[in-house]
């Protein structure tokens, strides 16, 4: 009777010591899905957009071409408004991939459509692991403007 408690107790022990040893944290991996914060009903839209990296400044930047191309490709449906994509056509960034990667391009034409709404709350809001970083960022995306690029550019059939 007192190995077979002895035994519980161990085995008891060594759970409790297993179970307060944190894992590592998988959070910074999830993919967050785009939200709409506010439509300003002046062309543009605040949208909460996150952006993975191996530093800050990679996950700001991604989060600003994720907020851009959600709403020339995807569309956004979560949050207070919902937009239809920009482009319907169906494989539109492989068909348009050289002008695509030129616009995503690092410092690439993206930027002009993207402006830090720092007043906003939930902007920088953080996710961290080990190796990787995602930071949200409230942006207001010029949706109407976007689509007039997309249209002289010839993207864009009106």
């Amino acid at each position: 009777m007192k190995v077979r408690f002895s035994f519980i107790l161990a085995v008891s022990a060594l759970c409790m010591a297993f179970s307060s040893c944190k894992s590592p944290s998988t959070a910074a991996f999830y993919t967050f899905e785009t939200e709409c914060v506010g439509n300003a009903m002046d062309g543009t839209v605040v949208l909460r957009a996150w952006g993975q990296g191996a530093s800050r400044a990679d996950a700001v930047e991604q989060a600003k071409k994720k907020a851009v191309r959600d709403i020339i490709f995807s569309g956004v449906q979560k949050g207070q408004c919902k937009f239809k994509p920009l482009l319907f056509e169906v494989n539109a960034e492989e068909r348009h991939q050289a002008y695509f990667d030129n616009f995503f391009s690092k410092n690439g034409a993206y930027i002009e459509f993207v402006k830090m709404d720092a007043t906003k709350m939930g902007s920088g809001v953080k996710k961290k692991s080990q190796t990787r970083d995602s930071y949200a960022l409230v942006l207001r995306v010029l949706r109407a403007d976007l689509e007039k690029k997309l249209i002289s550019d010839n993207i864009l059939k009106k």
